[in-house]
């Protein structure tokens, strides 16, 4: 063989590993992404955005929030805009209405829930839930509508340790997912719409034999002083705090329901696969203070809940 022939196939050799490297590469992947939603939506979404860049792509997001709401809370917001366009009852914080905001990008998804407190029981989406996904079809119609399914409250929040009487209301956290998880999953095959299964991911974190979260046994919230907190490692929710009020004086607070960074970042990561379509496993973002070990853990945890859902 001539040394030049010979020289080329060495330099082809050579290339070759770099070439497949760049044809196994998946592209980047832009997604625009409109949550109308309230508190749980923005905790969901919190880490979204650094978890999309960390795997090479891009994501374009904006929220319609109403803190505490479902459906009822957005089409009423429809209501008065629609009664009177001048009306700051029917805008966001825009200053637009959800008719507007519906129109202001060429969405790919568009995501729906219910308010966290109302979530066990089916009859709370009806009929709200369908009149909102058929407005949003109706301005956005070549987006997809998808159902965020929210998540079950901690173990300890004061609605399974203080329950309530009252018939239907879930006691336990296992009574809320169970609710939730079966209302969400009716709504979605009634709807002919996918969900994305936050809610599913929470609850197999929690009730993990190794990584869920255990109440302190020795924490007593009676006795407790400033700054004193109980052990709350692996929890999703923010938990027991210190809140300062206007006159100095400290008080003890438990967040049951909303997210802490932890489950901020489940939460994020479920997004992101549903989303994208790529294993969340591997990841390379993670929030500060969550270790690499439990991060591996909840990439799975997302990963196996959407895997599930399909």
């Amino acid at each position: 063989m001539p040394i030049r022939r010979f020289a080329a196939l060495l330099l082809g050799l050579a290339l070759l590993p770099a070439f497949l490297g760049a044809q196994d590469k998946p592209k980047q992947k832009t997604i625009k992404l409109l949550t109308v939603g309230n508190s749980f939506s923005q905790n969901a979404t919190k880490y979204l955005d650094k978890i999309v860049e960390a795997d090479g792509n891009v994501l374009i997001h904006h929220r319609c929030v109403i803190g505490g709401s479902g459906p009822d809370q957005h089409l009423a917001k429809v209501a008065a805009h629609e009664k009177d366009l001048k009306d700051k009852a029917g805008l966001y914080g825009t200053g637009k209405s959800l008719a507007e905001e519906l129109v202001a990008e060429k969405w790919d998804v568009i995501t729906i829930q219910q308010a966290s407190i109302k979530s066990h029981d089916l009859a709370n989406y009806k009929p709200g839930m369908k009149t909102l996904c058929e407005f949003i079809k109706k301005h956005a119609p070549a987006s997809e509508v998808v159902i965020h399914e929210t998540w079950a409250y901690r173990v300890d929040d004061p609605r399974f340790t203080k329950p309530s009487d009252k018939a239907g209301e879930p006691k336990t956290q296992k009574e809320m997912y169970d609710g939730l998880s079966a209302a969400y999953r009716t709504m979605a095959k009634e709807l002919n719409v996918r969900f994305i299964p936050v809610g599913d991911a929470f609850y197999a974190a929690d009730t993990d034999p190794k990584w869920g979260y255990k109440p302190d046994a020795k924490f007593d919230p009676k006795a407790a002083t400033a700054p004193t907190l109980p052990d709350q490692t692996h929890s999703l929710h923010v938990g027991w705090r210190w809140a300062t009020a206007t006159d100095g004086k400290q008080t003890l607070q438990m967040d049951g329901h909303h997210a802490n960074a932890t489950g901020e970042y489940l939460g994020g990561l479920v997004f992101y696969e549903f989303l994208y379509g790529r294993s969340a496993v591997g990841n390379t973002f993670r929030p500060a203070g969550v270790d690499a070990d439990y991060a591996r853990f909840l990439q799975e945890t997302a990963h196996n809940a959407v895997e599930k859902a399909k």
